[in-house]
């Protein structure tokens, strides 16, 4: 029998209980085995990330420390190339034999499919669950879903979980100008930003004057 292991992926900067509450739900729901999240290293799309590798993967390994079936792993940050979900999947098909595998992430990162690096060999590879996100209409990701579906194949299930008005964005800027961030991300977490003194200062890259980050 196949094992079931769940890869959540995101630049969790910061991981926060958003995040935790999802992979949760994904695991409850559909009966996994394990939940390995993974922080980018180098993401194509992505530019601007405040901490750096080396926080995020820190912070994320004291956020699962409470749920013996999460774990954390540095197969990109560890990768000085850019993060393939492509590469990403094929290290974990040769790392794990007989495993079937789910790629969690939010509908605004799956709706986006039709950008990712040969994304139809990414959904040959895992099946992917879309979390809902807030703000976002599941009809219209539906309609999205199904237009990608018909263009790649594979199997995308949307998947709604209690809807937390959370985000590393609005985090990062509580922490910028001094607003308590308590029981937004893990008490572990919270604690290793202010001993490290992340997210004092964020700055648009490229001096633009709003910056938007998907975790």
């Amino acid at each position: 029998m196949k094992r079931k292991v769940g890869i959540m992926g995101g630049s969790f900067d910061p991981i926060h209980i958003g995040h935790l509450v999802a992979a949760n739900e994904v695991l409850n729901i559909y009966e996994l085995d394990e939940i390995i999240f993974v922080p980018t290293g180098h993401p194509p799309h992505k530019e601007g990330l405040r901490a750096d590798s080396y926080h995020r993967l820190m912070m994320a390994n004291m956020a699962v420390l409470s749920n013996e079936k999460f774990s954390v792993s540095d197969i990109e940050v560890k990768n000085p190339g850019k993060s393939y979900t492509l590469n990403t999947m094929r290290e974990f098909h040769k790392l794990y034999k007989n495993t079937e595998f789910y790629f969690i992430t939010g509908t605004d990162a799956v709706i986006d499919l039709p950008n990712w690096h040969e994304p139809e060999k990414v959904l040959k590879l895992c099946r992917f669950i879309a979390a809902s996100r807030p703000g976002i209409s599941i009809e219209e990701v539906s309609e999205k879903i199904n237009e990608i579906k018909k263009m790649f194949g594979g199997n995308i299930d949307i998947l709604q979980i209690p809807m937390l008005q959370i985000s590393s964005t609005d985090i990062r800027e509580r922490f910028r100008t001094g607003t308590s961030a308590k029981y937004l991300l893990p008490e572990c977490v919270e604690q290793y930003i202010i001993k490290n003194g992340l997210y004092r200062e964020e700055k648009c890259p490229r001096n633009e004057d709003r910056c938007e980050y998907a975790y």
